[in-house]
């Protein structure tokens, strides 16, 4: 009984020391969170900078992945290049002019019977390879400039320095082949002049035009494999786009074997779609033919009737049936199987102009750009209809706006009725809804006008909105991408 009391006691003992070794853990963590906090926020910023400034498109995207390794490759590539092999091989090369420019120097003044130097330049031209010459009574010229860069100039003057150990006077710029060193000896100055390659590294450069060559063309081939791959994905968005604003896109998969894939997927998709659109218009149709036998029925029955205050609010009833049937048809349908087609709307708006007019509406008429547009021309026109009747039923005056440019088609209806509540305008473009708090109640209809026309927008790939208008109304803004 002892062992085990002691037993759960340590366990108690153990239990309560990792707890509160978690507690102290986790008081570190959070510590350690806060203090990496604006150590995080820091890294962060140049990431977003980066993606900023990063291009957006695919195709330079991927460039970038391919030109980035291969720039910064032959970077490193280039400074280890100069920085170990043409700076070594230059100041070996230095070094050892410079060595034989301290024996000649040497074997001048131990040797003083050969004064003017004549045959110690005979040896270092048949040895060497140089031209000396004494310039007796004579001082070093003045210091010229620098180069900006210049490996041999730095590597040259450091192994003279070191080696010969006497003021001298150094030209590697003067003369393209030749480098000239005039050396202080006493009263007297010793000029001589070698060629440039002896103590400079001069055909290092072809490696790196090789190494930049090479480069340009394996960048080249690159630009071009990735245009090709490029090309396939941006046919399957234009057909994306044509197919979304209700256009016909000839489309065949190609490209590499996923875009392949995503090609094939988007026909199916599209092949689904327009059939399940198909099965709806058939039905659609079938419902609508019943519908409007039934409805022919109703009429000759009420014609063969005498007629009487009672038929005629029957036939009423028949012919708001007739309409409404007609709406609801025409919403649930779509238009879908009418076929885009190049279409003046100018002469569309100046006929719904002309009707506006007719029922006796002070109507405007704007078109600016080019007219022709290619659309669904029933459909469109139907939109506008819907759009026009609606101010010509609330307002007095009518203005009419399209313009064309090189993205969108844009037509604005503004009218000088009594507007929406800025609440409720998204509501109105629900079916079957009519705000009889803003709208005339007597006026009819079925609350399927907006739908209709926001269905035929939506179906060309833009949308409408509504806002304020400049008469003081309602103004409909329909946007189509063109």
């Amino acid at each position: 009984m002892a062992t085990q009391a002691r037993r759960a006691r340590l366990a108690q003992g153990a239990g309560a020391l990792l707890g509160r070794l978690g507690a102290a853990l986790a008081r570190a963590g959070h510590a350690l969170g806060r203090a990496l906090r604006p150590a995080l926020k820091l890294a962060d910023r140049p990431l977003r900078l980066t993606g900023r400034w990063m291009p957006k498109g695919l195709y330079p995207r991927a460039l970038v992945i391919v030109i980035a390794p291969v720039v910064l490759l032959q970077s490193v590539i280039a400074y280890v290049f100069m920085e170990r092999h043409w700076q070594l091989v230059t100041q070996r090369l230095s070094s050892a002019v410079s060595a034989d420019i301290a024996m000649i120097i040497d074997v001048y003044e131990r040797y003083p019977q050969d004064a003017e130097a004549s045959v110690l330049g005979q040896i270092a031209e048949a040895r060497f390879g140089m031209d000396v010459d004494i310039l007796p009574d004579s001082d070093l010229p003045a210091p010229g400039p620098r180069p900006f860069f210049s490996l041999l100039d730095s590597a040259l003057s450091a192994e003279l320095a070191q080696q010969v150990a006497r003021p001298f006077w150094l030209d590697t710029v003067g003369r393209s082949s030749l480098i000239e060193i005039r050396i202080k000896l006493g009263k007297d100055v010793m000029r001589v002049l070698t060629r440039r390659n002896s103590a400079y590294a001069s055909n290092s450069h072809i490696f790196l035009l090789w190494m930049i060559g090479t480069s340009l063309i394996l960048l080249t081939i690159a630009v071009l494999f990735l245009r090709n791959q490029i090309r396939p994905i941006l046919r399957l968005a234009d057909a994306a786009e044509a197919f979304g604003k209700g256009r016909d896109a000839d489309f065949r998969p190609r490209g590499a074997r996923e875009v392949r894939r995503a090609g094939n997927a988007f026909i199916e998709m599209k092949r689904r779609v327009e059939r399940s659109i198909g099965e709806r218009t058939t039905m659609l149709n079938g419902v609508s033919h019943d519908l409007r036998t039934i409805l022919t029925r109703f009429k000759l029955s009420l014609a063969l009737l005498e007629r009487s205050s009672e038929i005629d609010a029957l036939e009423k009833d028949v012919d708001e049936m007739s309409r409404m049937l007609e709406d609801y048809l025409a919403f649930a349908r779509g238009d879908a199987g009418e076929a885009p087609v190049e279409t003046d709307i100018r002469s569309s708006l100046e006929e719904l102009k002309a009707d506006a007019e007719r029922q006796g509406h002070q109507t405007e008429l704007t078109v600016v750009g080019d007219p022709l547009v290619v659309i669904r021309p029933d459909a469109f026109r139907r939109l506008l209809t819907n759009l026009v009747s609606n101010a010509a039923r609330f307002g007095d005056r009518i203005a009419i706006r399209a313009t064309h440019d090189a993205r969108y088609l844009i037509v604005m209806v503004d009218d000088d009725g009594p507007g929406i509540p800025p609440e409720q305008r998204e509501e109105v473009f629900r079916p079957f809804v009519r705000l009889d708090e803003a709208r005339n109640v007597d006026s009819g209809g079925t609350g399927l006008g907006l739908a209709i026309a926001r269905d035929v927008a939506r179906a060309h790939g833009g949308d409408i909105m509504l806002g304020e208008s400049p008469l003081g109304g309602l103004r409909a803004t329909v946007r189509l991408p063109v």
